[in-house]
């Protein structure tokens, strides 16, 4: 973050008592471009709910910099979400344990100020230590949402692929960039191959 410190970030997973807060992320227009989520109460408790309540693989995690709620992290195993993957392995192969991450700032004052990137950095790093069989971290962006894909190149993360996707938004054309990064030495593919997930010879 260019003149000002990194803030510490920590997060723990959502609760329910976070769902009135998580409404008025979801209803500010930077967030409801993208996400497309309806933010009344019943339609939170019905998305958010199943996952709390250990019904659903992954996780809705609640974002604190400097112990002030910002935003939130989805994290999962790509593979637990097979109906996820049906556009997406049509653009690379997907290794067994790959993970990826869904985010969104929430606050529309912090929006803009190099807190992505920071975000998604720490979350990264996490990440190499939470799920300790991933080999990468692989996440589909909205060719149109540049913000976001910045977000992940500033954040040490590569585009390897792009096509067509079903879009969360359906004002979108559904083109998407794949961004891609690898676990800390051991890199499994390089930019731009289309066999990502393949080890790649020695």
């Amino acid at each position: 973050m260019t003149g000002a410190s990194v803030p510490e970030f920590t997060w723990r997973r959502l609760a329910a008592t976070n769902f009135p807060m998580l409404c008025g992320w979801l209803a500010q227009p930077h967030v409801r471009r993208w996400w497309n989520h309806e933010f009344t109460p019943e339609a939170v408790e019905r998305d958010f709910g199943a996952c709390l309540r250990g019904e659903e693989p992954g996780e809705d995690l609640l974002i604190f910099a400097d112990a002030e709620p910002i935003g939130l992290i989805q994290r999962c195993r790509l593979h637990d979400f097979p109906e996820y993957l049906e556009d997406l392995v049509k653009l690379i192969t997907i290794p067994a344990e790959a993970a990826s991450l869904d985010y969104f700032i929430g606050d529309p004052e912090r929006v803009g100020r190099g807190l992505g990137p920071a975000m998604l950095r720490a979350m990264i790093a996490a990440t190499w230590l939470e799920y300790p069989l991933a080999d990468s971290i692989i996440i589909p962006v909205a060719a149109a949402n540049r913000p976001s894909w910045r977000a992940l190149e500033k954040a040490g993360m590569r585009r390897i692929a792009q096509g067509p996707m079903t879009p969360d938004n359906p004002v979108d054309d559904g083109h998407h960039y794949v961004y891609a990064i690898d676990r800390p030495g051991r890199r499994i593919a390089g930019p731009g191959r289309p066999d990502y997930g393949i080890p790649a010879p020695i």
